[in-house]
């Protein structure tokens, strides 16, 4: 069973910071390049960063230089580490598995 959960959400002030997780299961995570991607209200769902297996890693252009993704195979999770955070950022963040598999997504919100 496919299972990708993820935490970390919440209201943040512009400029500042949050961790997202997606605890993924054991044999999903092995086996998958990993993503996140968000959908802002009105907006299509687009892609935010990925990494792959062996940690080639790939942003969009609007996060460049303060998003970071990284994945943990002790625990089986990915990370989006989001700094300097503005308020289009705003949206519900997806993780993705293998570009097939989503979680069930968490609110970010920047706003002061």
């Amino acid at each position: 069973q496919v299972q990708l959960v993820e935490s970390g959400g919440g209201l943040v002030q512009p400029g500042g910071s949050l961790r997202l997780s997606c605890a993924a299961s054991r044999s999903i995570f092995i086996t998958s390049d990993m993503g996140w991607y968000r959908q802002a209200p009105g907006k299509e769902r687009e892609l935010v960063a990925t990494i792959t297996r062996i940690g080639r890693t790939n942003y969009a252009d609007s996060v460049k230089g303060r998003f970071t993704i990284s994945r943990d195979g002790a625990k089986n999770t990915v990370f989006l580490q989001m700094n300097s955070l503005k308020p289009e950022d705003t949206a519900v963040y997806y993780c993705n598995a293998r570009g097939t598999w989503w979680g069930q997504g968490t609110q970010v919100t920047v706003s002061s």
